[in-house]
Parts: C-alpha cells; structure tokens; sequence
C-alpha cells in the first residue's frame, strides 16, 4: 500500500467512525426524533413565519429534575407536522438554563402546539423545578 492509500484508508476510517459515533449519539439522545425528524425544511419557512425564542431556568438543585422532563420535548414536537423548527439547547457555563428555538407557520399553529398534552404536562411541573416561569420572546422570521 503506497502513502496516498494508506492517507486516503486511515482518513476513510477516521471519518467513518466519527459518523458512526455521531449517529449513535443522535439515537441515545432521542430515538424517535432520529426516526421521525427529516430535517429542517427551509422551503417551508416563509417570511413572516411565527418564531420563539424562551428561556427557563432550573431552581437550584433541580437542573437534573428539569432536563429530564425537558429531553422528550424534542421528539414530541419535531414530530408534529406543523412544527418547522426546533431546537432546545442548555447554557454550557450555567447548566440548567435553557434556551427553546421554534418555529410555526403560523400564530395559530403554535397556539396549537402549547394546547398538546405533553406541552401542558411539562407548564405544569415547571413550579417546583424552574424560577421565574418561561420567558418568551415571540418573533416574526425575516427570511428562512
């Protein structure tokens, strides 16, 4: 094997495993979202798109508590047909401090999703886990 092949093998394999591990962590993080999440659809956002950008912060103590009853938003709402985006990410300096991204076509669809089940099941064990309620910024996208 001469070094361009043993360079091109060595790169093939690094690369190969890092996918592997990467898709493995998708799977461990959250199955379903993995099996019904197809991406985001950028051709399905149009100007004006209703966006949300909220944030909600652990007690102290609680951020364990908070982010395990967190993780499974993620699935439930990707899997939700009128849901265009979402994203659900923790402050890394200050755990328990979570930031939601989401998008809706519409007003009216996002009203929709906060009438879900899960959704009202989450708002209400926010009291004993979370200070100060969600903050919520509702915004207009510009351009997808």
């Amino acid at each position: 094997m001469n070094r361009y092949t043993l360079k091109h093998t060595i790169k093939s394999l690094f690369l190969g495993t890092i996918l592997s591990s990467a898709l493995l962590n998708m799977a461990a993080i959250s199955p379903a979202a993995a099996q019904t999440h197809e991406g985001i659809r950028y051709a399905d956002i149009a100007p004006g798109a209703y966006s949300i950008v909220a944030e909600v912060r652990a007690k102290p103590g609680q951020e364990a508590a908070l982010r395990k009853i967190t993780l499974p938003l993620i699935a439930h709402v990707r899997s939700d047909p009128k849901n265009l985006v979402y994203f659900l990410q923790e402050d890394r300096e200050a755990p328990g401090h979570f930031i939601f991204y989401e998008i809706f076509a519409s007003r009216e669809d996002f009203e929709a999703h906060n009438a879900q089940p899960y959704v009202k099941e989450w708002f209400a064990k926010l009291p004993e886990l979370a200070t100060g309620g969600v903050q919520v910024m509702r915004m207009e996208t510009l351009a997808p």
